[in-house]
């Protein structure tokens, strides 16, 4: 991939300007280089990665109109608000303006008073707007929620699909599209659809190593949504239902347990769900209850946890809606409570559905495919973090990701499992493949239903042989076999087990299988009551140095001063902000100045009364003022790099400045070892430099993303250079950088 070129003074100035950023991400500088030289781009970035600034910016410093296709209404309205608060000129065209308001956003466009226009697609595709806009001069046209266009997506939507004439509609102009979640299939679909040509693809990174996933059965769905809210008092999250009986009754609930809790789905009318958004957007309300109908309009960054209680529709949504999670990159937790039931009931609904609708069967055919892959994810047993970034066609490198409840022991392994699994399998075949996953239940625990005795079941000989078992662990281990194919459930209307090819193996011991269960001890982010520590703030989400009081103190107030500006607290300063204040207690304007995420905006407006909060605070607590942010050092000195016959000849082919290809063959091992070999090299024999090995832009990158993340860990770095840098370049200079000593 070619580095793109130095972005142009004045957009740098402007970003920091309205926004506060001192710097953009490498995708970002390659999405708007693409913005800028009007060249076709699909922009793919995780929730929170910050695609809205790739065509706002270049929309500032450019001139002229870009046009923002966006499908939701409150979305518009939060995006337009915002952006006229800091200084940059936009406005909506949607149902809800007064007609007075319709003629000031006319006249505004016309004049040229307007950089940033922001519609839905049926406007586009239904009235005149188009003829209107290019008339005003509209060069730029930026799709949000790109995969809405794609009968493969997730959230395929029929008036996307007529997008495709924008090209049409505006002859000459770039249209870029931007989405957070789209496989490769997905991507091509919508580069197809929307005609762009010769787009820049630009695809980041799908992990999100700030969130904590956890994929755990569903014994008692309240009293574990409870337990995953005790878990972060006083913070915003979600809980995601299948049905609006689900919200209301979980609603009800937690509201009677006294917990701020407010409902949000469909059935509700305009009004009610325009209160719930603000309410929790406000922050008077900390959770919301919802179905998916929720989330889209919300551009709150602090949601610090998102509990699903029932299995998504797909991958794609379960990466949006967990996405709404710490979107300011403070740790966050996700919990997913599955039932194998879930895809069953979800087929039902979907296939129902898709009938009502007429929809055609690419469009089922694509839902079901979406359906199984969920459910894969949801029965599967390796590492959640993993699973989700090859899902999206990418590599996760890391041996255990830290952050998902079968890296954390939140499951351990059944032992013997292939025995376990043999009896199960051994009872479908008893009962000649006949009957659902209840049955063979009673027949494994021994049970005395008249279904068993009328038909002989209680003499099988695998009758009892799982007693000890209980029920909801023998579901869920079924379950696990089936999605590792040594079992099948059929989809009718009663669902009876079928074994499978590997059945058959998995009995005659020639293939193994996995199967997990909950452990015993309590998980990891559940420990925090018995070690004593405080119910406030999780201290993970504070830097160190940060007072947890002072940052408490800040929030409040930021509640009081949105509420006194008439705006949302997220646009008077995100949680990052103000735990970077926590931590450095800054008393002058040039130090919030250099706070990143402090725009011109925020410190004149709001500048002044943090400082004197913090001011206030440190005088009565005796805290220091004015901390520096902490110096990278190098990590303390490893134990002396023990040497094999070939690292030693690896050391000698480096010595002789032979290429990490040629010392591979020469050496006779695999690149990623001899980068491993390299890495011990650089530390232990020390090179003035390294640029043989790694290119020289290549290492600046890296050692400027380790003066934010420092040298402890690989996995923050490459997630801050968006995976364009491999791990093994990562290595190398990490072990050069700590042969440097302390930066001065």
């Amino acid at each position: 991939m070619p580095t793109p070129h130095p972005l142009p003074p004045e957009l740098l100035a402007a970003v920091k300007r309205h926004w506060g950023f001192a710097s953009l991400r490498p995708l970002q500088e390659r999405a708007i280089q693409a913005a800028l030289g009007d060249r076709d781009s699909l922009v793919v970035l995780p929730t929170g990665a910050g695609k809205s600034l790739c065509y706002q910016a270049p929309a500032v410093v450019r001139g002229g109109l870009t046009v923002v296709v966006s499908p939701l209404i409150a979305l518009m309205k939060d995006q337009v608000d915002g952006l006229n608060r800091i200084g940059v000129p936009a406005t909506r065209l949607d149902s809800t303006l007064t007609n007075e308001e319709r003629t000031i956003a006319a006249r505004d466009i016309r004049r040229g008073a307007i950089r940033l226009v922001f519609t839905s697609p049926e406007r586009l595709i239904n009235t005149d707007t188009p003829r209107f806009l290019r008339d005003a001069g509209a060069h730029t046209v930026a799709v949000d929620e790109a995969h809405c266009v794609s009968h493969w997506g997730h959230d395929f939507r029929p008036e996307y699909r007529q997008l495709a004439r924008l090209k049409e509609f505006f002859p000459g102009a770039a249209v870029h599209a931007y989405t957070a979640t789209a496989t490769d299939r997905v991507r091509r679909d919508i580069v197809e659809q929307l005609g762009l040509h010769n787009p820049d693809v630009i695809v980041g990174y799908f992990d999100r190593p700030n969130l904590t996933y956890r994929v755990l059965p569903r014994v008692s769905p309240l009293a574990q949504v409870q337990d995953v809210i005790d878990r972060h008092p006083g913070d915003a999250g979600i809980v995601y239902c299948l049905r609006r009986k689900d919200v209301d009754d979980t609603t009800t609930a937690l509201q009677g347990a006294g917990y701020k809790a407010l409902p949000y789905h469909a059935g509700m009318t305009p009004d009610e769900r325009r209160r719930t958004q603000e309410s929790f957007a406000a922050e008077e309300a900390d959770i919301i209850v919802a179905t998916v109908a929720f989330g889209m309009g919300i551009d709150r960054s602090n949601v610090r946890f998102v509990t699903h209680a029932a299995m998504p529709k797909s991958i794609e949504h379960y990466q949006q809606e967990t996405g709404r999670a710490g979107r300011d990159g403070l740790p966050s937790e996700c919990v997913l409570l599955y039932s194998g039931a879930d895809f069953l009931t979800l087929k039902s609904i979907t296939e129902k559905s898709a009938e009502e609708a007429g929809a055609s069967p690419e469009y089922i055919a694509a839902s079901l495919s979406h359906l199984n892959d969920m459910a894969r994810y949801c029965r599967g047993a390796v590492c959640r973090h993993k699973a989700l970034v090859r899902y999206f066609g990418q590599e996760f490198e890391a041996e255990s990701c830290g952050a998902c409840d079968i890296c954390l022991g939140d499951t351990a392994e059944v032992p013997g499992a292939v025995v376990v699994a043999q009896k199960i399998l051994s009872c479908v075949a008893r009962v000649k493949e006949g009957f659902g996953i209840n049955h063979v239940i009673d027949v494994l625990r021994g049970a005395k239903t008249s279904a068993i005795l009328s038909r002989g079941h209680d003499k099988l000989t695998t009758y009892g042989l799982l007693q000890e078992i209980s029920k909801e662990d023998l579901r869920d281990w079924m379950y696990q076999l089936i999605g590792q194919d040594a079992l099948r459930q059929d989809t009718g209307e009663y669902p009876i087990l079928k074994l499978t090819p590997r059945s058959w193996a998995v009995m005659r011991g020639e293939s193994p299988v996995r199967l997990i269960r909950l452990a015993e001890a309590p998980h990891a982010a559940g420990r925090r009551a018995s070690a004593g520590e405080s119910p406030g703030k999780p201290p993970a989400a504070l830097p160190p140095g940060a007072d947890a009081e002072l940052f408490e103190v800040l929030r409040q107030l930021r509640r009081q001063e949105a509420a006194r500006a008439g705006t949302q607290p997220y646009q008077v300063f995100p949680d990052t902000v103000l735990a970077e204040l926590a931590r450095g207690r800054p008393t002058t304007e040039d130090a919030l100045r250099r706070i990143s995420g402090v725009g011109d905006y925020r410190l004149q407006s709001f500048g002044r009364v943090f400082l004197n909060a913090i001011i206030a605070h440190c005088q009565r607590t005796g805290l220091s003022t004015d901390v520096p942010a902490p110096r990278v050092t190098s990590p303390t000195p490893s134990a002396p790099v023990k040497m094999t016959p070939k690292k030693e000849l690896a050391f000698r082919q480096f010595r002789k400045g032979a290429s990490v290809a040629d010392a591979a063959a020469r050496v006779g091992v695999t690149v990623a070892t001899i980068n491993e070999f390299l890495a011990d090299f650089v530390r232990t024999e020390k090179p003035a430099s390294i640029f043989g090995w790694v290119p020289e832009d290549v290492c600046e990158r890296v050692a400027a993303a380790a003066d934010i993340h420092g040298l402890a860990r690989l996995k923050p770095v490459f997630m801050e250079l968006n995976g364009e840098v491999s791990y093994d370049h990562i290595r190398v200079v990490f072990a050069f950088l700590e042969t440097q000593g302390p930066s001065e």
